[in-house]
Formats: C-alpha cells, structure tokens, sequence
C-alpha cells in the first residue's frame, strides 16, 4: 500500500523513530514525553496510512515488522540529518551519563572490559557499562527484543543473519590445545591424531549444545573425540584442566589472561579448525543513535585487528 507524502502527518515519524530505539511503547512515551495511550494512538495511524502492523508484540516490548525494517534506515536517517541541521547537537562522551549493555562471553569479556573501563574512566567518566551472558545462538533476539545495545561474539555457522542485525569484524580467535603442565601428553612435542581424539576432552558450549563448534567441524571430516564434558564458561574449562587429565581446544589469547597460565600447557593443534571471528553486532535501529555509534567506534578502534 502507497501513502502520499502531503497526507502523512510527519509527527508520526518521530513516534515511529522512538519505537524503533525504544522497542517498547511504554519507553517510546517517556522518550517522547507523551502519554502511553498518545504513543499507541499515534502508531494506530501509522498503520492506518502505511498498511502494515509496523510492529508486533514481543516478551516485554515490541519487535518491528520486515515494512518496519526496510523504513527504518531511509527515516532515521532522514529524521537524523534534520536534528543535526536544526539543533547541531552531538554525543558529548565526557558529560553523558549513559548506560551501555553488552552482550559477550567470559572470554570475551576477559579480554574487553578491562581496557574498556580504563578508557571509559578517562574519556566518559559518567558512562556505565554492564554486561550479560551470551549464549550465542541468541544473538539476533537480544538485540532485536533491545535487551542490550550490541553484541561481541562469533556468530553461529549454521544460522543466516538477519538482515536488520548489522555486524563489523573485531578479531579472529587462535586455538590451542590446553592441558595441565604435569599432564602424562604434556612431554611430547606433538600429538598424533588419534592420542589427540582420544584423550578425554572438555569443552565450552555456551548455549548449552550437545554438541560444541569444534566437534560440528570434526564431524565434517567423518572423525569424533572422546569429549567427555561441556561447561558454560571459558574461565570453568580451564579450571578443570587445571585439575585434572581432561584437555582442551581452547583460545590461546585467554591464557595470557589467567592467572593459572603457569599451570597450562599449551600445543599445537593436530587437527586445525576454521578460524572464528569475533564479531560487534548491533540492530539497524540504532545505526543513527549518537550514544551508541560513539559506543560502537570506540569499541571498533580499540578492539578491531588486522589479521
């Protein structure tokens, strides 16, 4: 259905921007400093002149429609370009008082925020920052139910991602098989295939999966290992080889991060899996927010490698 420019009443714009930022009618009216009933009334007629539900019930907010999706980039930057002229205003990073939430794991976590905080102290002393747990495979709903302002993580292979879900390069992960130092493998040079798939094997499954990224790529070559246990955090899996005769495919660059590094025993991988890339992920809806590109520059600048 086609709506006519002179017949839209462009105050619903703004109404349309703050739902999409927001994701929930009740924190579009604060926004905007309108009344709930105000917000909902205005996106009935947004409906009403576009011909499309433009956003649909989801947990606790609302989650925009695919017509939703595709006006969003030409109006947010539309409406963006319009604010810049007329109020000039832009993110001032060592006044905000802004909270950011990031989704990562703990060994994402590991590496990011103690540099973050540190340059957040110097240059956005009033900014907090908290972080919650990525599972992975949730990903596109955390930043699609705006649970959290962006995401830094790998993606999964197996799922396509959205096409409202943008995403920039940070760093590609290194594997290494780990063990503890006094581990009866730990005097060879190198593993053999089969010592290496037999030997009983720990590993991370942040989403809870039967069945690790590493093995999905054993698979692939008709092969298996004796993977004896899954834990939901990096930091529990090098726990466990620490204490035990378990080893593990793990990232290399955590090892410099533990304080158990001089009990690990570190070697070359037999078989080498596909390299992982640790991604920033975040929603198209907020490609314009000031706060959060200067969120995402910052983290792009200090974490974004060359490999």
């Amino acid at each position: 259905m086609s709506v006519s420019f002179r017949a839209l009443d462009l105050n619903l714009l703004k109404v349309f921007e703050a739902l999409m930022t927001e994701g929930s009618v009740t924190r579009a009216a604060s926004a905007l400093t309108m009344t709930q009933p105000a917000v909902s009334n205005a996106l009935a007629r947004l409906r009403d002149a576009l011909g499309d539900p433009l956003f649909v019930r989801s947990g606790t907010g609302i989650r925009p429609t695919q017509r939703a999706v595709v006006l969003w980039e030409p109006i947010g930057e539309a409406l963006e370009s319009v604010r810049g002229a007329l109020d000039e205003r832009v993110f001032d990073p060592a006044r905000a008082q802004t909270e950011f939430s990031l989704s990562m794991s703990d060994y994402v976590s590991s590496l990011v925020m103690p540099n973050l905080l540190t340059h957040l102290g110097q240059i956005a002393p009033k900014a907090r920052v908290h972080t919650v747990p990525n599972t992975v495979v949730e990903i596109a709903d955390q930043l699609e139910d705006n649970r959290v302002d962006c995401v830094l993580s790998v993606y999964v292979n197996e799922a396509q991602q959205p096409a409202a879900i943008r995403s920039r390069s940070l760093w590609t992960v290194d594997y290494a098989c780990f063990m503890r130092r006094g581990h009866p493998l730990a005097a060879r040079k190198r593993l053999s295939t089969r010592t290496f798939l037999n030997a009983g094997h720990v590993d991370v499954s942040l989403a809870g999966k039967t069945m690790p990224s590493y093995d999905l790529f054993l698979a692939s070559r008709g092969l298996s290992r004796n993977l004896v246990a899954t834990v939901n955090h990096y930091s529990a899996a090098y726990e466990v080889v620490r204490q035990s005769d378990l080893i593990a495919v793990l990232p290399s660059d955590l090892r410099s991060q533990s304080r158990h590094a001089p009990l690990l025993h570190a070697m070359p991988l037999p078989l080498k899996a596909p390299p992982r890339i640790v991604s920033l992920f975040w929603h198209q809806r907020n490609d314009t927010v000031p706060a959060q590109r200067w969120l995402r520059e910052t983290l792009v600048g200090m974490f974004a490698r060359s490999d």
